[in-house]
């Protein structure tokens, strides 16, 4: 009986979450209200207080569950398996990685948002920073350091140089598309195009010699 009402809480938890983040996105934070909610969840507006104490709570949760539920999709909240393959391989997987799960209609929906409401919810900011480009910049940071250790990248600070791909990587499509809205997110072929370019770029200043001077990588064909 304690299990099969622990199942029943978590999964009417999980429906007002869903149901709150369609709402949110879709009218801000202030044109959202606790009754539309209630009704896209199919539960009671006393079911959502009981879970959530205010409007500005269930928000903050649905923030914090968007951005770790990327950071999870990606890969970004355990370790990476760090072995001898080429940094150009690595850095490429990586950026691919991260550019096809962020550059969503979804999730630059939550980047305007949460910018819309930073100046009402400072910590919204923060929240989206630490579980997005912090981690994706700390991810990266541990595979340089081990990638100096076999010789491949040149003596750097790996955090620094981690940072400067991070935005190599991500700057200009996300700026595009949170400027110029859903239609300019770059296409599968683009988005990989990006990618090995930006590799292309990071490497000729950071690999050592023999890394540096091969060709550059001609992405596949996207299907």
């Amino acid at each position: 009986m304690v299990n099969g009402a622990s199942t029943r809480v978590r999964r009417s938890r999980e429906k007002i979450l869903a149901a709150a983040e369609q709402v949110f996105l879709h009218a801000g934070f202030l044109g959202a209200n606790m009754d539309s909610i209630a009704e896209k969840a199919a539960v009671s507006k006393q079911t959502v207080y009981a879970h959530f104490q205010s409007k500005e709570v269930l928000f903050l949760e649905v923030i914090e569950a968007m951005t770790g539920g990327a950071a999870r999709t990606i890969g970004e909240n355990v370790e990476d398996r760090l072995d001898d393959r080429p940094v150009r391989d690595y850095l490429t997987a990586v950026a691919i990685d991260q550019l096809s799960v962020v550059m969503t209609p979804r999730l630059m929906q939550l980047r305007r948002m949460v910018i819309g409401e930073t100046g009402r919810f400072p910590e919204l900011g923060r929240s989206l920073y630490e579980n997005g480009p912090l981690v994706s910049i700390r991810r990266v940071a541990r595979a340089l350091a081990h990638y100096m250790a076999l010789g491949q990248i040149r003596d750097c600070d790996p955090f620094g140089a981690a940072t400067q791909f991070n935005w190599m990587v991500m700057g200009a499509p996300t700026n595009a598309a949170m400027l110029l809205g859903d239609s300019a997110i770059p296409s599968r072929s683009e988005l990989h195009a990006h990618a090995h370019e930006a590799v292309r770029i990071f490497l000729s200043a950071y690999a050592m010699p023999a890394d540096a001077g091969a060709g550059p990588v001609v992405p596949p064909a996207a299907t």
